[in-house]
């Protein structure tokens, strides 16, 4: 007899664990290509280079994108997360 030792996920806590694992994911590829962006310019243009260094675009509108996933994920402007969180509130206090 076979017996079921898998514990049941909660769904919105399991959605919530695999978003912030998709965004760490994302912020690792983020940092280490930026980082290798960086060290390429650095070892070959870095002393001719009198403007602003190329890597700088990637890095910023890159990172626009980073931070609004860690906003996203961590609960800054969800709606949905807002409302639920402001409907509890209301029933704790009635």
């Amino acid at each position: 007899m076979e017996t079921n030792t898998a514990p049941t996920r909660d769904p919105e806590l399991w959605r919530q664990a695999k978003s912030r694992a998709a965004f760490k994911s994302h912020l690792f590829t983020y940092l280490s290509v930026n980082g290798l962006l960086w060290l390429i310019w650095a070892v070959t243009t870095r002393g001719r280079d009198q403007g602003l260094p190329w890597p700088v675009w990637s890095t910023f509108f890159w990172g626009i994108g980073v931070l609004s996933q860690a906003v996203r994920v961590y609960g800054g402007w969800d709606r949905k997360g807002m409302a639920e969180r402001e409907y509890e509130r209301l029933t704790r206090q009635s």
